[in-house]
């Protein structure tokens, strides 16, 4: 058995099952079914196991967050939303699939074949790689690493190369302006996103999502409200989702970076976008509301506590983009580097004077920070977290709004002739 693996349930379960006799004893106490020397074989089919409930739960649940967004959005809107295809249209997700599996994949005479290829591919290989490190519940995770923070990061970052180069090997102007678009404001939302998870690390004293989940003493929403607002919102402005969805304005470039791409590789791209945007949520359920843990049980209902979480964050992400209209350039930029950024600056230094201070209240050596000590940097950041939006809040709003243009300014008033 892998060593790093073997706390994983579902992995030491397929194992346990299958392993040979030869040191099978040794992690489960008792013979598998396979004869001694076949455990390799355990090995590759616990491993395997895994993989398919990662990637196949991802794809179908990016098709019921398809379906749950439609219906949502449609009540936003008083609409009915689709109703046709299955009870409740539920089947309507499986019959755009079909659409689209039976579309001709094109790819423009002048693009890159290999990139323009090679785009869907690692825009799901980054959602899949992020998913390893996601503890759905207590020892249920493909792998509990050290740096986990670090790695989603890293992972996630895949995500705007491979934008770019969806607009770059398309050979397409409004392809490109809309990768050029994607990679400014990717890049300037990476920072706050970056800096809003450094706070997290400081109170937890790791960057394993593991740990920072047993840490929360208190849901980090409370302990770090800013750095859940900052993050909230950076993500929202990663996932492409509104009101930061300007790389993909149709109203102005057609469909932005992904114009040219048709059939199945468009469906690979929806499915990477929709199901980033459970991964999201499931970070954030990780990251700032305990993950697996709840009032009661968190070791047999910490797999419902988690989906619970996770739904929360999926409805708000629906919700914001039935609420918010599209921002221009100007005013995403704008609110990256005038709103948010100053923001994780503020939670950042805030949490890191408060970890220095219970420093030296145990002693001058870093320790776990306690649930009477979180409960004390609740009340501290909350009221913290609510000046600085109200304070920045104003000069991002005066620094994005448009000023009001006179008349006279632009159509000359008309001379009246003088009598002599």
């Amino acid at each position: 058995m892998v060593p790093f693996l073997q706390d994983n349930v579902i992995y030491r379960g397929v194992y346990c099952w299958l392993g040979g006799n030869e040191g099978n004893a040794q992690w489960c106490g008792r013979d598998g079914l396979l004869p001694g020397g076949y455990e390799w074989v355990a090995y590759f089919v616990a491993g395997l196991t895994i993989m398919l409930i990662l990637v196949n739960g991802a794809l179908l649940g990016a098709a019921v967050f398809v379906w749950a967004e439609r219906r949502l959005l449609a009540r936003f809107q008083a609409r009915r939303g689709p109703n046709r295809w299955g009870p409740w249209g539920i089947l309507q997700p499986i019959a755009d699939l079909v659409k689209l599996l039976i579309k001709e994949d094109i790819i423009p005479t002048a693009a890159d074949r290999i990139a323009f290829t090679l785009v869907p591919i690692i825009m799901l290989m980054s959602l899949l790689l992020s998913l390893a490190v996601l503890p759905f519940a207590r020892n249920t995770y493909l792998a509990n690493l050290n740096i986990g923070v670090l790695y989603i990061v890293a992972v996630s970052s895949m995500t705007t190369i491979a934008i770019f180069m969806a607009g770059w090997a398309s050979a397409n102007k409004f392809a490109m302006f809309g990768a050029m678009r994607g990679v400014a404001m990717l890049i300037s939302y990476e920072i706050p996103l970056i800096l809003s998870l450094v706070g997290v690390v400081l109170i937890a004293g790791s960057m394993s999502l593991v740990s920072v989940v047993e840490a929360q003493y208190l849901p980090f929403i409370l302990v770090q409200p800013l750095g859940a607002l900052v993050f909230m919102l950076g993500i929202t402005a990663e996932l492409n989702r509104t009101p930061f969805d300007i790389l993909e304005a149709e109203s102005e470039i057609v469909a932005g970076y992904h114009t040219e791409y048709s059939g199945i590789k468009f469906a690979l791209i929806q499915a990477a976008e929709m199901a980033g945007v459970l991964a999201a949520s499931g970070f954030l359920a990780t990251l700032f509301l305990g993950g697996w843990s709840g009032p009661f049980l968190s070791t047999q209902l910490g797999a419902l506590w988690f989906l619970m979480k996770l739904s929360f964050f999926v409805f708000l992400f629906i919700w914001i983009r039935a609420t918010f209209p599209r921002l221009r350039i100007d005013q995403i930029m704008a609110f990256a580097w005038k709103f948010l950024l100053p923001l994780a600056m503020i939670n950042f230094l805030a949490t890191a004077v408060q970890v220095y201070f219970f420093g030296f209240y145990h002693g001058d050596v870093p320790g776990e920070i306690t649930r009477n000590e979180q409960w004390v940097m609740a009340a501290i950041n909350v009221p913290l977290a609510v000046a600085s939006i109200a304070a920045f809040g104003h000069f991002a709003r005066e620094g994005i709004r448009v000023p009001a243009v006179r008349l006279e300014s632009i159509v000359p008033t008309p001379r009246v002739a003088e009598v002599d």
